[in-house]
């Protein structure tokens, strides 16, 4: 139990720390995906879909957030 315990808690932190370090090397790119999160929620929260394209919008969004958060953990 103490070994799953242990290898628990360090993937969090390599994760956590990897987080980390993709903010500190691309800090316009983390900048942006928070933005990217920030336009999808606005789009969720309203009663309108956007002339028909907010479902569009918003897969578009995941798929760049994906992509962004690829590019942000890059480094050489």
């Amino acid at each position: 139990m103490k070994f799953i315990t242990g290898m628990f808690f360090g993937v969090v932190l390599t994760l956590s720390s990897t987080a980390l370090m993709a903010q500190y090397f691309h800090p316009r790119i983390t900048e942006a995906i928070n933005h990217l999160r920030d336009a999808k929620a606005y789009m969720l929260a309203q009663p309108h879909d956007f002339g028909g394209h907010r479902d569009a919008a918003i897969r578009a969004t995941d798929a760049a957030i994906h992509e962004m958060d690829i590019c942000a953990r890059f480094r050489r």
